[in-house]
């Protein structure tokens, strides 16, 4: 989960990732819950009218129309695209698992066709699985401050890569999205006051009732599970089953409900300190394996760490071309998403850094989208966090905020810190936001997975999450990368689709490992994992 990264970076990330009862009988008149808790005016169900994606026609493509605010449900009308994969054993269908592949700014419409087959076999066989890109994004009515491709590039290029570096860095970089978010006040003010947690989880519940289904299941994935518990707290009594994997924690997202923040978001949540701590655990377990396994391979833990300090140095005096230091820094964050093959890859980058190379870009994904790939600028994400997740407003706080950080969690504080600052001169403010409360009893109980190194999420907010929520479930993976979909393990995958499936929680203290650990093929393994923080059936490995 970030604004700003790389060149190209963000877009490479939206397109892989930075992240989860059986009564199906249709639902009719429900009213919508408003944030504070009274009725709003009734919304009738948007209609779908599925027909094969013209990319894809093993996926059904629809489009839903829902107003812009639920407040005033006779105004503005806009548009969600939505995807869908049908059961594929049809005989054995349950109902629709709904999924949201994170972000914010996640267009639903092309990354679950790309993460379809990490789905377990048992939901993908039971259920069919819609996603949509929210509003504000990709191909639905989106964000999009810029007239044409070229004019977006060129703010693009108009600002440091990674985060800024020096007094004249952090100007450019302010300069440009107070820029930013001026464009997009210019160009539609209304849509960025409609684009919050809590209008796409309106969305949801007029989705749900649009194909039919009494209560909802529902998977989310990093900024997923603050939509997850969205909707859990807003329509309580609709909860079938949801799973929520790499978990915010809510009341570090909303700042406990205060509009006056002292840190940034991702500080807040303590992301900058579980990137340090994942880049520390990919440097030991590389300096531990060959150079075979892991190209940047000192032969030890400690001297690859010492290997990597000297080449941030090295980067810092002298950049290799367009590769500064602040670019290999965020490159080493968001690198740690993904482990196979993603963790092999960044090695590979470093190592062809150490040696004064330019490293190769990484590959796109091999998955084809069923609906044409949208724009998927910065604007899109900065419109809903910026909204939902109160930030410092002085964009002159964000250096000595920066050193603070750093003095806890080094470079990767750096990186985090400054994916909040957009929100700093951000012109729109939400007209509906959602900032709890978290705890209202829901018809069954929360399924959350929580992985122990993940660069983005900490495992301290799944923790975070289990204690907000009234009734749920904390699954700990003791593995690594940014949620456990895209970092499969076969003992996770079997408690989710248990769980989806049947309504069965894993017993209380459960944990799984991963299927195969960092820079080691994988192995043979069995079943799930038991309570009490056991392990039986699953890989042990050497963190």
């Amino acid at each position: 989960m970030r604004i700003s990264g790389p060149p190209g970076r963000r877009r490479r990330c939206a397109a892989v990732a930075a992240v989860v009862l059986t009564c199906s009988t249709a639902l009719t008149g429900s009213p919508l819950a408003a944030a504070g808790g009274g009725p709003a005016p009734a919304v009738p169900a948007p209609k779908l009218d599925w027909a094969p994606c013209a990319q894809d026609r093993t996926y059904d493509c629809a489009t839903a129309t829902v107003p812009l605010d639920y407040a005033k449900p006779g105004g503005r009308a806009i548009e969600l695209a939505v995807v869908k994969r049908k059961a594929s054993d049809p005989g054995r269908r349950i109902g629709t698992l709904f999924f949201n592949p994170g972000g914010p700014g996640g267009p639903g419409s092309v990354q679950m066709p790309q993460m379809y087959e990490l789905f377990p076999r048992e939901v993908r066989d039971r259920f069919d699985i819609v996603s949509w890109d929210p509003r504000g994004v990709g191909n639905s009515t989106a964000v999009n401050c810029f007239a044409d491709a070229e004019e977006a590039e060129a703010w693009m290029a108009s600002r440091p890569t990674g985060f800024p570096v020096g007094e004249r860095e952090r100007k450019s970089w302010i300069d440009a999205y107070r820029e930013l978010g001026r464009a997009c006040e210019r160009r539609d003010p209304e849509l960025l006051r409609h684009v919050s947690t809590a209008d796409t989880a309106r969305d949801l519940e007029q989705l749900r009732r649009s194909v039919g289904e009494s209560h909802l299941t529902y998977m989310g994935i990093s900024y997923g599970t603050i939509l997850g518990a969205t909707y859990a707290n807003l329509f309580p009594d609709k909860l079938r089953a949801m799973v929520l994997d790499s978990n915010v924690d809510p009341s570090a997202w909303t700042n406990d409900g205060s509009r006056q923040a002292v840190l940034p978001t991702m500080l807040r949540m303590g992301a900058d300190r579980s990137a340090a701590a994942t880049l520390d655990r990919f440097l030991s377990l590389c300096g531990a394996a060959p150079v075979a396994r892991c190209a940047f391979s000192a032969g030890s833990p400690q001297a690859t760490r010492d290997k990597f300090d000297e080449l941030i140095q090295r980067l810092k005096a002298r950049p290799v071309e367009a590769w500064t230091y602040a670019r290999a820094v965020a490159d080493a964050v968001s690198g740690l998403y993904v482990v196979h093959p993603g963790w092999t890859d960044l090695a590979g980058r470093l190592q062809e850094l150490w040696q004064g190379r330019v490293p190769a870009a990484p590959a796109a994904p091999a998955a084809k989208p069923p609906l044409p790939v949208p724009y998927l600028g910065e604007e899109q994400g900065a419109a809903v966090i910026c909204g939902d997740s109160p930030n410092p407003r002085d964009p002159g706080v964000f250096a000595a905020l920066e050193e603070a950080g750093a003095t806890r969690s080094g470079d990767a504080a750096r990186y985090w810190t400054w994916a909040a600052q957009p929100c700093s001169t951000w012109p729109a403010a939400p007209a509906d936001r959602y900032a709890g409360p978290w705890n209202k009893p829901t018809a069954h109980p929360v399924l959350l997975v929580g992985t122990t190194f993940d660069p983005s999420t900490p495992y301290e907010d799944a923790k975070a999450m289990s204690e907000r929520l009234a009734d749920a479930r904390l699954l700990t993976h003791h593995g690594y990368g940014h949620t456990a979909l895209l970092n499969p393990s076969r003992c996770v995958n079997d408690h989710v689709s248990r769980y989806l499936a049947d309504g069965v929680l894993p017993p209380k203290g459960a944990s799984c490992e991963p299927d195969a650990p960092p820079f080691r093929a994988p192995e043979p393994r069995g079943g799930i994992a038991t309570g009490g923080g056991g392990t039986a059936g699953a890989v042990k490995h050497s963190a």
